[in-house]
């Protein structure tokens, strides 16, 4: 096309362009005949027929036999191994940042509960609700540790009676003294808890369920706890911030102690016994109320308590009150134990839902009496410090 260009004149006639016109389709047959010999000596492509396409990718399949299966296998897992190792490092690099943090996390936190406990001596809810998950020691008894979630329990009801109830500012000078008061108070009696134990344990001396619910019961009947259920939970809560399973735990160690003593007071026990054995053989309660009670603030005067004692007083253990309105003008009871002695009472006048009576009281020994011995063989070793 390029020749053609080339050779074309210009300025000619239209006789001439026609002649040149001519002249070019001669060309342009040439150049068409030259290309359909050339396409005619291209060897044909035979199209494939889909059976024979078929055969022929299932020939180029390879055969996996006994002696290559091992082979080829191993060819399958090698490609899958470039995308599971990199999963492999990436899980394993989290779960080791995973335990560092959680590692770092608890250090943390047992850090500062062992500051919070040891240094600061906090009282707060969220570390005594770590104390009663994690058994921290506050004492060493011999070879056992004092939890301080004892202590704090201890504490606890102290100064929640005394913030709530009495209006103490435990952050004045007088308040921290009255504090530090309270908590040498509560560490003495989780110590001696642990020697109460001691005790009761070489001596066979255990507080049943039955003991528990026999001693609410009784103070229930005589509206010691509140008229219901209700208000016991709402006054335990108020004054002691407890709960009636708390109480039950305070009791519980209450009567433990009370039978400790009642066990090991031999004297106590056998000088009741006797007075009794006195009335029996027709002794005169008015004189040996003089002559055998502990109680000086009434044997002088033969025993009389000298008021009229209702179901609901107070001034009387709930035991000598259920016992006194059981018995007839004139009759006296046999031995009561009141937990903190032995009494033996007799009803002197009866005037409507009141009575007057007397008492012979013999007291029991203190039970510092029976621990002190234990804590000079084993003394404790205290964890916290307690100011004087």
């Amino acid at each position: 096309m390029s020749k053609l260009k080339q050779n074309k004149p210009k300025g000619k006639s239209s006789k001439q362009l026609t002649k040149y016109a001519s002249g070019a389709m001669v060309q342009l047959r040439g150049v068409n005949e030259a290309q359909k010999r050339l396409i005619a000596k291209r060897p044909k492509l035979r199209r494939k027929q889909p059976e024979q396409a078929l055969e022929q990718a299932i020939q180029t399949i390879p055969r996996i036999t006994n002696e290559t299966v091992a082979e080829h296998r191993e060819e399958v897992l090698s490609s899958a191994r470039k995308y599971i190792y990199p999963l492999k490092h990436s899980t394993h690099k989290i779960v080791t940042i995973s335990l560092s943090l959680f590692a770092i996390g608890v250090v943390i936190f047992f850090s500062y509960c062992v500051l919070a406990l040891y240094r600061f001596q906090s009282t707060s809810g969220f570390i005594y609700g770590v104390t009663q998950v994690i058994p921290f020691p506050v004492a060493r008894v011999g070879d056992h540790f004092v939890s301080y979630e004892n202590y704090l329990f201890e504490m606890r009801h102290y100064i929640h009676y005394y913030q709530t109830q009495q209006q103490v500012n435990f952050s004045s000078t007088s308040g921290q003294l009255q504090l530090n008061q309270f908590k040498r108070q509560a560490m003495n009696e989780v110590v001696d808890e642990v020697y109460i134990k001691q005790l009761a344990n070489q001596n066979h001396v255990t507080v049943s369920s039955d003991d528990l619910n026999n001693e609410i019961t009784l103070l229930q009947q005589q509206n010691r706890l509140g008229s219901n259920n209700k208000v016991f939970a709402d006054v335990l809560k108020e004054f002691w911030g407890w709960s009636v399973n708390d109480f039950k735990r305070e009791l519980k160690q209450q009567l433990l102690a009370e039978k400790v003593v009642t066990v090991l007071d031999v004297a106590a026990n056998q000088r009741a016994q006797y007075v009794h054995s006195l009335l029996q053989n027709g002794g005169t309660f008015a004189t040996l109320a003089q002559k055998y009670s502990d109680d000086t603030s009434t044997s002088a005067n033969g025993g009389a308590y000298g008021f009229e004692i209702t179901k609901s007083n107070r001034d009387i253990s709930p035991v000598v009150v259920n016992e006194l309105f059981s018995l007839k003008v004139g009759q006296y009871s046999g031995i009561i134990n009141t937990g903190d002695g032995l009494e033996i009472v007799e009803v002197t006048a009866i005037t409507g839902d009141e009575v007057e009576a007397s008492h012979i009281f013999i007291s029991f020994n203190n039970i510092d009496m029976y621990t002190n011995p234990l804590m000079a063989k084993n003394p404790p070793h205290i964890f916290i410090h307690l100011n004087k």
